[in-house]
């Protein structure tokens, strides 16, 4: 096995691997580390990268598991944290210039829980400033490049993280999602991503977007993505909205995994979606691939998705006006856009949202009613293929100061509604792109999402899928 093969490891095989002595975690982070170091110049996937904190971490593994101490169901495994969440040992910057060496005191829970199970971080992820947008690309920390198409989109704001999983920066990468950045990234580039129900991984501080933001797991197998949720997840006294249940034990659940008998949805377009031509027969076929399973799957065009246009472009502008009291003194640092998406809700009265939380919460209500007919809705994951990192929309698409939603309509109604979904690789287009395919679950299901996405992944392997970056 090369270093590189070592690289790709899924953690459900490294860390039985460490515990047993068959390998060490310096050999494993050495290994990653020396990718990253070769990839990272060109790939820029890091904010910040701490090899000599890493190394010196697995060494202290290595010896504990001398000495018999090794604790955690991630032990020795590396793992990368975005760069929206808090750390205590590393800086969080959030892809702005206004945070430029922000350094907190402590760290977010899920952060602590991994770090508890044994993980190591290796450094942050890039993210859109502030988290704001579809495309990766921040004023601070310039393009993350998609690593199959070098200046291509590697999605949203968890595109360090996508782009990590799928250039072999070790295993474990965790993502947020408050419209799409967990599964768009993992749609463009060709991993799992998983945005749990709401409030399954615990969030601090608490985001005043409305209950949207999701945190989750972005890996390039299902059962590291199960693994690493059983970890994070559970209540925490910070987060008030998390859920009380403790996580399941998904990992264990995965093996015979099927989705036979299921009453399967499958919408190519949420009744007013436009969708690119490849994106849409791949995902397509991707539904197909459940049928031939033994679920019973049927198209559907839902009532309640053209709701959602405007319901999105409302709350998503008057959600990021928080951020216009930087404009006296750092407007001209901060990406323009968002500039833009802030100035669009600059006359919203607490009126029209109060009046517009009336019609999304009659939206959301629809949505878990028509999970009352359905066991999944499988729908495509983003209507796009990567396109250049240095656009806002595709070049094919009508331009817009700040909306990048239009092709990114299918993820932001289950953050609304908080329903569990993935988007899990189905395929490529003709220039060799990934695409991906949207598993949606009724909120709470989220082990039903984990199964149903096993089982497609046994059909439809793809982690011997490896970018030639």
């Amino acid at each position: 096995m090369t270093d590189d093969d070592l690289c790709f490891l899924p953690a459900s095989l490294l860390a039985p691997m460490i515990r047993a002595k068959r390998i060490s975690p310096v050999e494993v982070m050495q290994a990653v580390v020396d990718r990253i170091q070769r990839l990272e110049p060109t790939l820029n996937a890091f904010a910040y990268f701490d090899p000599e904190r890493a190394l010196n971490s697995a060494k202290d593994a290595e010896a504990k598991i001398s000495s018999g101490e090794a604790r955690g169901a991630l032990f020795g495994i590396p793992v990368t944290i975005k760069d929206l969440a808090v750390t205590g040992d590393m800086p969080t910057e959030r892809g702005s210039w206004i945070e430029k060496g922000r350094q907190p005191d402590t760290d977010a829970p899920f952060v602590q829980r991994l770090k508890e199970a044994g993980a190591i971080p290796l450094g942050k992820t890039t993210t859109s400033e502030f988290g704001w947008k579809g495309v990766s690309h921040s004023p601070l920390t310039g393009i993350t490049h998609n690593p199959w198409a070098h200046g291509l989109n590697a999605g949203a704001s968890s595109a360090g993280a996508g782009a990590a999983a799928a250039a072999g920066y070790g295993p474990l990468h965790q993502g947020s999602d408050g419209a799409g950045s967990v599964r768009m990234p993992a749609h463009f580039c060709g991993i799992y991503g998983l945005k749990p129900s709401f409030g399954r991984v615990p969030n601090w501080p608490v985001p005043s977007n409305d209950q949207t933001s999701h945190i989750g797991p972005m890996t390039r197998t299902v059962s590291d993505a199960a693994l690493m949720l059983e970890v994070m997840s559970g209540p925490h006294p910070w987060d008030h909205y998390s859920l009380e249940s403790p996580p399941s034990a998904y990992s264990r659940a995965l093996d015979t995994a099927s989705v036979k008998g299921l009453r399967i949805a499958w919408s190519s377009d949420l009744g007013h979606a436009r969708v690119d031509r490849e994106v849409a027969a791949l995902a397509e076929a991707g539904a197909k691939v459940f049928s031939d399973m033994g679920a019973s799957v049927e198209e559907v065009k839902p009532m309640w998705g053209p709701q959602g246009p405007e319901l999105i472009r409302f709350f998503w502008a008057a959600h990021e006006l928080g951020y216009r009291k930087y404009f006296p003194e750092w407007r001209d640092k901060m990406d323009p856009g968002l500039v833009a998406c802030i100035e669009s809700a600059a006359n919203h009265s607490a009126t029209d949202y109060v009046e517009m939380r009336v019609r999304k919460l009659a939206y959301v209500e629809a949505i878990h009613r028509f999970f009352e007919e359905y066991d999944l809705l499988l729908t495509p994951a983003v209507s796009v293929a990567a396109f250049p990192a240095d656009r806002l929309m595709p070049e094919d698409w009508p331009e817009h100061p700040w909306d990048w939603v239009q092709w990114a309509e299918f993820s932001y109604p289950f953050n609304m509604s908080h329903n569990p979904a993935a988007s899990i690789p189905c395929g490529f287009t003709e220039n060799g792109l990934p695409v991906g395919l949207q598993i949606v679950g009724p909120r709470m299901k989220d082990l039903e999402v984990l199964q149903a996405s096993a089982a497609f992944e046994k059909a439809m392997p793809w982690a011997d899928k490896v970018p030639q970056i």
